[in-house]
């Protein structure tokens, strides 16, 4: 049986997508499931923070690693979910025809959103592409400010978005980018953390949608 293929996809820049790939990778791999990772964004990070984890942890069975241009992502999204559970897809800050072999092959469009207008903007093209493919949207607030009111408006706004806006809400946090620095994720830092906790529940979130 093929594993789930989540792609992580946003076209603007600074929406925190390797990140929140990075963290779901750890969070799942820590409920005993075989993860990939595969990186399509030629900028590479999500490849430098598997390798600094390599550095920090040493190789891992269950966490592997792959790259792919956007029109190998088919092929290589077959190899690793025939020998995984959970394969994450990380992409370019772009939306274009590049993206659609990573929509076609996916069982879930996860989309960051930063709480700002711009981000919301960003999206139309993205929900557009996965809508044609026929593909279901799960929106996440990331990087949101507490208590901000413009984190409100822009929860209210996702719901008129062709998709399902998440329950769950990524703080705008510090530990995230100390974890991927370290190339680790926040639940390998603390499970207390508040950081930890939401990841924990965006996994739990992400396999429910699915189930």
């Amino acid at each position: 049986m093929s594993g789930i293929v989540l792609t992580v996809a946003q076209q603007k820049g600074g929406s925190g997508k390797t990140t929140l790939a990075a963290n779901l990778a750890v969070a799942f791999r820590e409920k005993g499931l075989r993860v990939a990772v595969l990186d399509t964004d030629p900028q590479g990070s999500l490849g430098r923070w598997f390798m600094a984890r390599i550095e920090a942890r040493g190789e891992d069975e269950s966490l592997s690693f792959g790259t792919a241009s956007a029109w190998g992502v088919s092929y290589e999204v077959g190899k690793l979910a025939g020998s995984h559970d959970v394969v994450l897809v990380d992409t370019p800050p772009k939306i274009d025809a590049d993206l659609r072999p990573a929509l076609r092959v996916s069982d879930l469009v996860i989309v960051p959103i930063a709480t700002s207008q711009v981000d919301l903007w960003a999206t139309e093209g993205l929900v557009e592409l996965a809508a044609r493919e026929d593909k279901p949207v799960l929106f996440v607030m990331n990087r949101a400010a507490a208590r901000a009111r413009l984190t409100a408006d822009v929860a209210r706004q996702i719901a008129d978005l062709q998709g399902r806006k998440a329950e769950t809400v990524i703080g705008n946090r510090v530990a995230f980018a100390e974890a991927l620095g370290e190339g680790l994720g926040v639940t390998e830092k603390g499970r207390t953390a508040p950081a930890a906790q939401e990841i924990a529940a965006l996994a739990e979130e992400v396999l429910a949608h699915l189930g």
